[in-house]
């Protein structure tokens, strides 16, 4: 069974692995992961889990089944500059775990906690050739608001109303 929860230590392992699987340089959606966190020794997990869960206007969870972590999601509640390049939600699926509906149930879930927090409408942004993603949200109702460069690519911005 699909769960969201919070970032934890006790996850370390099933996290790397979920991590390892996109390979290096590869970027990660939904984890709020920089390029100088150290995830690898539990010290560095444990600052980097306690940054996320003490995020003022953002709500981190991770997407598990049993005891693996699948991928991450993002709620940003604050509409500004940066919401409007990166949008409200954000999510990441591991490549093994991809094609089943889990990046669809999370984005599902994750509205409802956008209801709940007062959103009315939230917007989605991807690149215009992640197919994936592009039915992911048209698939939980997001409407097209239009196509634009973002530095040299061309991005996709979708609004959910709530």
């Amino acid at each position: 069974m699909l769960e969201l929860v919070p970032p934890d230590t006790a996850r370390h392992s099933a996290w790397l692995a979920c991590h390892r699987e996109w390979g290096p340089g590869a970027h990660e959606d939904g984890f709020g992961l920089a390029h100088d966190d150290d995830v690898e020794t539990p010290e560095g997990f444990s600052a980097w889990v306690g940054r996320l869960r003490a995020l003022p206007s953002a709500r981190m969870w991770w997407i598990v089944e049993g005891d693996d972590v699948l991928g991450g999601v993002a709620l940003r509640t604050e509409t500004n500059d940066k919401i409007q390049r990166l949008g409200h939600v954000g999510y990441g699926v591991r490549p093994s775990a991809r094609g089943r509906g889990v990046a669809t149930w999370a984005l599902g879930a994750v509205l409802l906690h956008a209801r709940s927090r007062g959103l009315r409408r939230v917007l989605l942004v991807c690149r215009d050739d992640n197919v994936e993603s592009i039915k992911v949200i048209e698939r939980c109702a997001g409407v097209l608001e239009g196509i634009v460069l973002e530095g040299h690519d061309p991005v996709r911005r979708y609004w959910i109303e709530l």
